[in-house]
């Protein structure tokens, strides 16, 4: 099965790299020259552009967001390079309602189409052992076995029509977000008592106060480390598809709500390509709290 990732970021550089340490046939496609050379050293191919794709069996679009997804699918040289009846999984954070838009233009161009948004981070990336969000027909989620099988530790399949997955990522996200803020503020509270910030991790891992995102982005405060595994940016587009999809459905969201505001004021404030714990600089500017790292 010849496999095309196109977006060689963290998560996508990741299932890349799975598929090839698998043996599977994968070409690698991004517009960062450097990401490619990554790529190629890890023994995938390197695609300049998608015209130099071709008998294309399965592609992974791993893009920032649903105007890149739709770019890429109907606005360039996709479709010539698969093969009929070709595998398009997307794995962009999409509005569930944007998902079944692009599965219905997909398949009327004859491929078919899996909405398979992923969560896991980088690491878990690299390891093969992201966690898929899945929905597409029978058919179609049992072709895709072999690329899921190379890159997730848990595939969860949770409908035969696209929308599902979005809508199941939609939860996550949600969670996600206010977690990160949620321990953003806990940390800026904990420099603000001069506690040692690392220690604090070590005690709350093992309390119940402890999230998944507690325990993966409070040390990144602790070591005053912003480089960027999922930005601030990622989230004012999540959260703001999690507000929006709660407002069409009459749903109140107020801990996403707040969520939301933090993340677009540090974004506003020229941290939307750091870390998406940079939040807590916000928070810290706010309480005049010095943080690792910091010279406030």
């Amino acid at each position: 099965m010849h496999t095309l990732v196109i977006g060689l970021g963290s998560m996508g550089f990741g299932a890349a790299v799975s598929c090839v340490r698998q043996g599977i046939k994968t070409t690698g496609f991004d517009l960062n020259p450097e990401a490619l050379k990554r790529f190629e050293a890890e023994g995938g191919l390197a695609a300049p552009s998608l015209d130099t794709c071709h008998e294309i069996d399965c592609v992974l679009i791993f893009v920032v967001n649903a105007s890149q997804a739709q770019s890429v699918l109907f606005d360039s040289s996709l479709f010539d390079a698969l093969n009929a009846e070709a595998l398009v999984i997307n794995c962009v954070t999409l509005a569930p309602s944007t998902a079944v838009d692009i599965a219905n233009r997909v398949e009327t161009q004859g491929f078919r189409y899996i909405d398979a948004p992923v969560s896991g981070g980088a690491a878990k990336a690299l390891q093969g052992r992201m966690s898929i969000m899945a929905s597409g027909s029978r058919h179609a989620m049992m072709d895709a076995k072999p690329v899921f099988d190379a890159i997730a530790e848990h595939v969860f399949e949770l409908g035969d029509t696209a929308g599902h997955g979005s809508q199941m990522k939609l939860i996550n996200q949600l969670l996600a977000g206010v977690h990160i803020a949620a321990a953003a503020e806990a940390m800026n509270l904990a420099a603000s008592l001069d506690m040692d910030l690392h220690k604090v991790i070590d005690v709350i891992s093992q309390c119940a106060g402890s999230s998944w995102m507690f325990e993966n982005r409070a040390p990144h405060i602790a070591d005053g480390d912003y480089r960027p595994l999922s930005s601030v940016n990622i989230f004012v587009k999540d959260l703001g598809i999690v507000t929006e999809e709660a407002s069409h459905q009459q749903v109140v969201t107020p801990l996403s709500d707040a969520a939301l505001a933090l993340y677009r004021e540090a974004s506003e404030a020229g941290l939307g390509g750091e870390d998406d714990s940079a939040v807590v600089k916000v928070l810290a500017k706010q309480s005049n709290v010095t943080l690792p790292g910091s010279s406030q």
